[in-house]
């Protein structure tokens, strides 16, 4: 594999400097992105940069992935309006630490000549003082070309602190210490990280005689002009505790039928042959190369087995035809994602006191129905079922023994109506 043709037919070269596709076609050369830790997870959008890297090491080069320790205590000005709100060093480390777990699952680094690696940024400044930062690091770039950069100029009307103003400095002397202490020559990342990258390459070319090179990926937003990752519920976090596998499986089923050529080129592993003979053989059936690409990628962030609850969940929700010993066959992480998809409602343990009447549990612990009145008609109707199972009887109780798990019951009024009630 070529890395920069590999980028280049997946549409995700926006920039490189001059000679950085001969460079890495020399041989094996160590590259690196940066990631500052300033959130609880790392979301969908920082794993464009962490394809980057994978591409990058399936080409046969060697991958860093640098954290930014430091630099996570400062606040990048790039892509941003307005100052940062700074997090505490408990909390950034606390992140940090997450995070290095999280990419340890999308590289390779354990086997090969180019296996990754994992550095710390706040290893390079915590034992300088601002002294030997203002004449070792602050002298390399004058201010004029420190302003000639759009993460600063962007800024200069709503205001900027010399905190963040400070950013490309670290930034530009990350690379010179990579490039000293592990031969790094290449740092890649989005296109709005051109400005600090570049400045990086100048504090080598400066302080180090030496050349490095840069790439970057240009900023993916959705065709509706939106910016990728999130969903109308937030952020898309790769943290199953965050976004769950279902709900991540879910984002790239509802994805656009115009991003999907893009979304595919972006994070499937496979081929170009293989995105063009699927993209070929489904050219009337975009639905069905989501679900290739959902599938793909809730394997590779999750597991094999997240994905095949995703599939009993979607089947659970969306089949008629799902019957109670289906729902049976849920496990309690399963219905726990069912609760976070359809209405609930939580009952006390000491309200069913080993058996409820239904209208009790429909109208009076719940409002599944607003009244009793309600709640007979829907039973005479033959609109309520519980656990699958169909009420016929206004009198019928509900046993505790029927609770799924010891917690659940699955009512639903009606065909599209459904409700998990947990008992607390």
């Amino acid at each position: 594999m070529n890395f920069i043709e590999e980028l280049e037919w997946r549409g995700m070269l926006h920039d490189a400097t001059p000679g950085t596709k001969e460079a890495l076609n020399e041989g094996m050369m160590t590259g690196y992105i940066g990631f500052d830790p300033t959130a609880p997870s790392m979301t969908i959008g920082n794993y464009v940069q962490i394809m980057l890297l994978k591409l990058f090491q399936l080409s046969g080069h060697k991958p860093i992935v640098l954290m930014g320790g430091a630099t996570g205590r400062i606040g990048d000005p790039s892509g941003k309006d307005q100052e940062r709100q700074l997090k505490s060093y408990e909390e950034l480390d606390s992140n940090l630490e997450f995070q290095k777990k999280q990419v340890a699952k999308f590289l390779e680094f354990e086997e090969g000549e180019n296996k990754a690696e994992i550095v710390n940024n706040l290893d390079f400044y915590k034992n300088m003082n601002v002294l030997d930062f203002l004449r070792d690091v602050g002298k390399t770039l004058t201010v004029n070309y420190m302003m000639s950069k759009d993460s600063v100029k962007n800024r200069l009307e709503t205001g900027l602190s010399f905190t963040e103003f400070s950013y490309q400095l670290l930034q530009a002397y990350d690379f010179q210490c990579l490039y000293n202490d592990y031969d790094c020559k290449v740092q890649m990342g989005g296109s709005d990280q051109w400005g600090n990258i570049t400045s990086g390459t100048e504090f080598i070319r400066r302080n180090l005689g030496a050349k490095a090179f840069a790439a970057t990926t240009p900023l993916l937003t959705k065709s509706d002009g939106k910016k990728f990752g999130k969903s109308e519920q937030g952020n898309i976090w790769l943290d199953p505790k965050m976004t769950s596998p279902y709900q991540f499986y879910q984002f790239w089923i509802n994805a656009d039928d115009a991003d999907l050529p893009t979304f595919t080129r972006y994070f499937t592993l496979k081929s170009k042959e293989e995105v063009e003979q699927l993209e070929k053989e489904y050219a009337e059936d975009p639905q069905t190369l989501k679900r290739i690409l959902a599938e793909e990628l809730t394997v590779r962030i999750h597991s094999r087995e997240d994905y095949e609850s995703v599939l009993k969940v979607t089947e659970l929700l969306f089949n008629k035809k799902a019957n109670a010993d289906f729902l049976k066959s849920l496990s309690e992480t399963e219905l726990e994602t069912v609760g976070g998809e359809i209405p609930g409602f939580k009952v006390n343990k000491a309200d069913i006191d080993g058996e409820i009447n239904i209208i009790d549990l429909l109208a009076g612990k719940t409002s599944i129905v607003n009244s009793n009145g309600d709640a007979r008609r829907a039973i005479k109707g033959n609109a309520i079922s519980v656990n699958k199972e169909k009420i016929s009887s206004h009198e019928a109780m509900i046993n505790a023994s029927e609770l799924l798990h010891g917690r659940f019951l699955m009512v639903e009024n009606g065909k599209k109506n459904k409700f998990l009630v947990e008992v607390v």
